[in-house]
């Protein structure tokens, strides 16, 4: 059955690129709504200042997933966020903010999953759809490129590989269902080289980013206070990231993700691409067995504790 929050919850931190100070609310919402983002910052009725997450709304970008509607409203660094509501399973909600990009916080998806599982979801009354892949379907950029291919659990597979030393080569593979989402990937956070942050800030972003919202690397130094939260955190937050871009599609996905050096632009191609080829997927209503499939079921605060 389709999810959403018990009550509202509330955040406010700083955006990442702007550096703006941004107020987030998760409110409930009801079956089918999906999840949809609103600017209360901005003049005109509700729905000309609302978003609903969908491959028709992606803007593509490359440093941070974009949403946008035919208004000329966006909604920027929505990643982390969705990959919450996700990773909890959440299926319906209502994102109200002050601003045209998501707080930060400290860089991952722990403090949204920490505030969801503690208000509480519940069901709902009504079925859940989700997209069964058929066949394999895969994009390329260079030497990136990700697939999404056919397998009875949503799984990933990630590999990265990077010339400094402090993150290297990594990979990692996982069946993200019944929480694993949240014990193994929602605290690790966005990750970059000092060098890129100096090029952003002289291109008026990365704003609001800082050693306490970012790992920050260089060479084979660790440059954040405290260090990695994992040996691995690096391609942990590659996972976290291309989940969010991965609930995109606006439905839960049973397949596997496999990513090499796969980023915002490309797992977006990816679900643009899927969903462009009927031949690949097909929709399916989930019963209760297959529901254990999928990364939320079971979500609870002794995962949260087994990922502190």
């Amino acid at each position: 059955m389709q999810t959403t929050l018990n009550t509202s919850t509330r955040f406010h931190g700083v955006a990442l690129h702007s550096g703006q100070k941004v107020t987030l609310a998760v409110h409930p919402a009801p079956v089918n709504h999906g999840i949809v983002f609103e600017r209360s910052d901005l003049d005109g009725a509700a729905a000309q200042r609302r978003i609903k997450v969908s491959p028709a709304a992606l803007i593509e970008a490359s440093l941070c997933t974009v949403i946008g509607n035919d208004q000329g409203v966006t909604v920027s660094t929505i990643e982390h966020l969705m990959a919450a509501l996700a990773g909890c399973g959440i299926h319906n909600a209502l994102v109200v903010l002050d601003g045209p990009e998501v707080p930060i916080l400290d860089g991952s998806s722990r403090p949204f999953v920490s505030a969801f599982v503690g208000v509480g979801m519940r069901g709902q009354d009504a079925p859940l759809r989700a997209i069964r892949l058929l066949r394999p379907v895969k994009v390329r950029m260079g030497e990136a490129w990700a697939r999404l291919e056919p397998a009875d659990q949503f799984s990933m597979a990630f590999e990265i590989d990077f010339p400094d030393a402090a993150i290297g080569r990594q990979q990692l593979e996982l069946q993200l269902c019944n929480g694993t989402f949240v014990r193994e990937l929602s605290d690790s956070r966005t990750f970059c080289r000092q060098s890129d942050v100096d090029f952003m800030r002289a291109n008026g972003l990365a704003l609001g980013g800082s050693y306490e919202n970012a790992v920050v690397v260089e060479g084979d130094a660790v440059l954040s206070p405290g260090g990695l939260r994992h040996d691995n955190e690096p391609v942990r937050h590659k996972m976290l990231d291309a989940m969010g871009d991965l609930a995109v599609a606006g439905a839960p996905i049973l397949g596997r993700y496999v990513g090499h050096r796969a980023g915002h632009t490309l797992t977006g191609r990816l679900v643009r691409a899927l969903l462009a080829d009927p031949l690949a997927f097909e929709w399916v209503t989930i019963n209760d067995e297959q529901a254990h499939s999928l990364p939320g079921a079971g979500v609870c605060a002794k995962d949260l504790a087994l990922a502190a």
